[in-house]
């Protein structure tokens, strides 16, 4: 389904000196973390608007490092909603430079039934204003 006329979300996120490894740089499996706390903050308030990562891509474009009190900018895009998916990408800036692109497939998810669920109109409306292109 195409749409468009949405805005990126960003969030800024702080590392911490406890994320870099023995090579002096952020963790990969931290990286995770910082990527999951974006898409939370864009999470569905409404009751019932399940949503669980079904595929996860990255490339790690260079090194990301850790520095005092700097922050780091996640910006997620919805590239596509379906019927009950929804294609994002995220990308995390370090110096103005992407560090790491993320392409994933989130999909809208009913707990009780323990499968997937078509998006409601409103889920569709709500993930729409990110959808860019």
């Amino acid at each position: 389904m195409s749409g468009g006329g949405g805005e990126p979300h960003e969030h800024p996120v702080q590392l911490r000196w406890s994320d870099t490894d023995v090579f002096g740089h952020v963790n990969h499996a931290r990286v995770l973390g910082l990527l999951e706390d974006a898409r939370l903050a864009m999470a569905d308030p409404s009751p019932g608007a399940g949503i669980i990562l079904a595929r996860l891509e990255i490339d790690y474009l260079r090194q990301v490092h850790y520095r005092v009190a700097e922050h780091l900018t996640v910006t997620s895009t919805v590239t596509r909603l379906g019927r009950s998916s929804i294609g994002m990408r995220q990308d995390l800036t370090q110096d103005g430079e992407v560090a790491l692109r993320a392409e994933m497939v989130l999909v809208t998810f009913d707990y009780a039934a323990d499968r997937s669920a078509p998006m409601t109109e409103a889920q569709r409306a709500y993930w729409a204003r990110w959808q860019v292109g």
